[in-house]
């Protein structure tokens, strides 16, 4: 066999032992708060037509999409994104309901990135969707809900950046800038280049309070005074309108008790154009990149067939393991387990015993070779990441309980264990 049939592509990689175990701990913990808020799982195809993630739908460049083709000729893309799959479902499954829908997913999206910029081409992303609700105590929900679900990762030090992407378009709609003009803008003030969007906006003819506003925007980040401040920089009413939601919703999180992980930034506008209102990411040590990202999208839903207000967001559980494990934030997984070894002529013995103790933890049956020893299980064990090893004998009388750890060893009654005479 070809040893490069041994690697796997640029940009995505295997994950086993422990380290798989504590992707699937945390993302169960997560997947716990999801449900405690009343979300129900949903699930989506790996691969849809291209015209879910068109340029009109606002997501990820074509140019980052891994394309192919089926035996009828449709171009199929694997998922670059997965909101609009969920509102493809929602508008094919709840065409008819106008009560709150709650939605949850736990699926791998595929981006064809740069190779040089070191990101995973595949990756895991848990997230919930709220459709049928425009309120601001939606957006509440969706906020607490990520920061619960990040407390309960294990993750202490981290904080939920939150803007409102109508206050910039109340403004380039007053400003007459048509549509190239509005995405350098968008872009400038997105990489906070102050002096870009000085430069791009003295080119144009402006009143000045419009151009003080757009001017300040790469500057309007921190606490809730900045969103203060903001409402003083303009009479917009759209503008206005974007800073008294956030207001509302900052109140409203306080009441959750969850203030102290909220700042504010008015110039993160957001890479995915169906935003329409309120946006949000997480960020934490020992990430480059947000941890999590989400958003209002209004109008995504109407270009599926049915007119309806969402809200949701994606965890990138990947992110957030690298950051846990940069932070030395332990996971505790129950990792370690038991072998449960046995002599071929005590096999019965061995399957009684071992379905007691899996009643409470992780066993795993073996049967001892004849040329093994002891000590080879217990390298092995080692090596494996297996905390104990309980031994019977070819007298079948006695199990001998081996710490892995500490050599400890110990003899006990197999009568004892099984609850009954051996």
């Amino acid at each position: 066999m070809a040893i490069s049939l041994l690697h796997t592509p640029e940009g995505v990689r295997d994950l086993y032992n422990e380290e798989c175990a504590k992707k699937e701990t945390v993302s169960a913990k997560i997947g716990a708060v999801f449900h405690r808020f009343g979300y129900r799982s949903i699930q989506t195809p790996s691969y849809e037509f291209f015209d879910i993630f068109n340029k009109d739908r606002g997501s990820v460049a074509s140019n980052q999409m891994f394309k192919f083709f089926d035996r009828d000729g449709n171009t199929l893309v694997l998922r670059p994104d997965i909101t609009p799959s969920i509102a493809r479902c929602a508008a094919k499954y709840f065409m008819d309901e106008d009560m709150p829908v709650r939605l949850c997913y736990n699926g791998n999206i595929f981006i064809n990135n740069m190779s040089l910029r070191g990101s995973l081409k595949e990756s895991t992303v848990m997230g919930a969707e709220m459709i049928n609700d425009t309120t601001t105590d939606a957006d509440a929900e969706m906020v607490a809900m990520l920061i619960q679900s990040l407390q309960v990762s294990g993750l202490t030090e981290f904080q939920v950046e939150i803007g409102q992407v109508d206050f910039f378009n109340g403004l380039v709609e007053e400003a007459g800038f048509n549509e190239q003009e509005t995405d350098e803008l968008r872009t400038l003030i997105e990489q906070k280049n102050y002096f870009g969007v000085e430069e791009m906006l003295s080119a144009k003819e402006l009143p000045e309070q419009l151009k003080q506003a757009l001017l300040s925007m790469p500057k309007l980040f921190g606490g809730i005074s900045q969103i203060h401040e903001a409402a003083s920089l303009t009479d917009n009413d759209k503008a206005l309108s974007a800073i008294y939601r956030l207001e509302k919703l900052y109140k409203i999180l306080a009441s959750y008790g969850l203030e102290k992980y909220i700042t504010f930034d008015l110039g993160m506008l957001g890479k995915f154009q169906y935003y329409t209102g309120i946006i949000f990411k997480a960020y934490t040590y020992g990430s480059g990149t947000p941890i999590a990202t989400g958003g209002r999208y209004d109008k995504l839903l109407s270009q599926f067939g049915k007119d309806a207000p969402s809200i949701g967001f994606g965890i990138y559980v990947d992110e957030l393991l690298m950051a846990m494990s940069r932070q030395q934030i332990d996971i505790d997984t129950d990792y370690l387990g038991t072998i449960l070894l046995y002599e071929r002529s005590q096999k019965n013995l061995a399957i009684r015993l071992a379905n007691v103790l899996r009643a409470d933890s992780s066993v795993t049956l073996m049967k001892k070779f004849y040329e093994k020893t002891i000590d080879d299980y217990i390298a092995y064990a080692k090596r494996s990441g297996i905390g104990g090893i309980f031994y019977i004998d070819e007298e079948g009388k006695y199990v001998e309980v081996i710490n892995v750890l500490t050599d400890d060893r110990k003899r006990h009654l197999l009568s004892d264990l099984i609850g009954e005479e051996a």
